[in-house]
């Protein structure tokens, strides 16, 4: 068995000009910790004490409990708020999206919020709720691709009207930069004059649709922060630790199937960042570990060789 150094996040990534840690931490899922706050803050400590700098969130993530917990978490560590490119001075970048809202009532708990007027006020409801001046990287959540929301209606907006608010939000100094997720190739490529520092794609080593997008990142130096990277998120899409190859290295390596699979990511491309998501302490601990995995030429080969598949998903 291959020994594994201890837990870190695995080196440091460009995103827009901030060195940020390539295991990141995404909080989606500390809504799970709904009624128990202080776990759910000790988590982002615990994140920290790992050697994870880099949070993505949104405003839509527990209708505003994330990011208030977010802000609480390094508020606390710092006693202040301010404007820097970290979540109060705390040394931890912030990523937040906008292009959502929470629909509680409807059967995907989100809607699309596409509209130029509705990016600004997202932009101003995370900037709330997470107690900053500014916020160093914000996405533009389009529904080019991927599994998830279609656009119909009002919400069909034209790139550049998103672009043109996104532009001002960053001029006016409220955003540092401008990201993008679940967005098409052509949609970058119309992008990239505004200036994009990140994409936010599905994609795993069971999905990659994505390989020529991300030849187009890694050449303009986009950091790729892939989300669903195990695959799974839906019924019908496949699942990276379903594998073989996947199974087989990990046996070989004394480590879980979904490191493997994490591990893969960050040997596939330098300008990869993570940001799985977890509410459980053991589980964030053995996501950084995966930072530490080195893949041999051999394994990487036999990985790279499996199948990339669509699946057929369902909402």
């Amino acid at each position: 068995m291959a020994e594994i150094p201890a837990p870190h996040a695995g080196g440091t990534a460009d995103l827009g000009g901030l060195a940020v840690s390539r295991i990141g931490f995404g909080a989606m899922q500390l809504e799970r910790l709904h009624g128990d706050r202080d776990a759910a803050i000790a988590l982002l400590h615990r994140a920290v004490e790992l050697g994870v700098n880099h949070v993505d969130t949104a405003q839509f993530y527990g209708d505003g409990f994330v990011n208030g917990v977010i802000r609480d978490a390094y508020r606390d560590a710092t006693g202040g708020s301010g404007g820097s490119d970290s979540a109060d001075g705390s040394g931890v970048i912030v990523v937040s999206k906008v292009g959502a809202t929470p629909d509680t009532g409807g059967r995907v708990p989100l809607r699309l919020a596409q509209r130029p007027d509705e990016l600004r006020a997202s932009v101003e409801d995370n900037l709330k709720s997470l107690g900053l001046d500014r916020i160093p990287v914000v996405n533009l959540r389009r529904a080019d691709s991927g599994p998830g929301l279609r656009a119909e209606g009002d919400q069909v907006v034209d790139l550049d009207d998103q672009l043109a608010v996104m532009t001002a939000l960053r001029d006016e100094g409220k955003i540092g930069a401008i990201g993008l997720s679940a967005v098409s190739l052509d949609t970058l490529r119309r992008a990239l004059p505004a200036g994009v520092v990140c994409v936010q794609n599905s994609y795993s080593l069971v999905t990659r649709e994505d390989e020529e997008l991300l030849a187009l990142c890694v050449a303009e130096n986009i950091a790729w922060v892939p989300f669903f990277p195990l695959g799974g998120a839906f019924p019908g899409l496949p699942k990276v630790t379903d594998a073989p190859e996947v199974h087989a290295a990990a046996e070989a390596l004394g480590v879980t199937p979904a490191q493997i699979g994490l591990a893969w990511l960050l040997h596939h491309t330098p300008n990869t960042v993570l940001i799985p998501g977890t509410a459980d302490p053991a589980h964030l601990a053995a996501n950084v570990a995966a930072g530490a995995i080195r893949l041999d030429p051999a394994t990487l080969a036999a990985l790279d060789a499996v199948k990339s598949r669509t699946g057929d998903f369902e909402l």
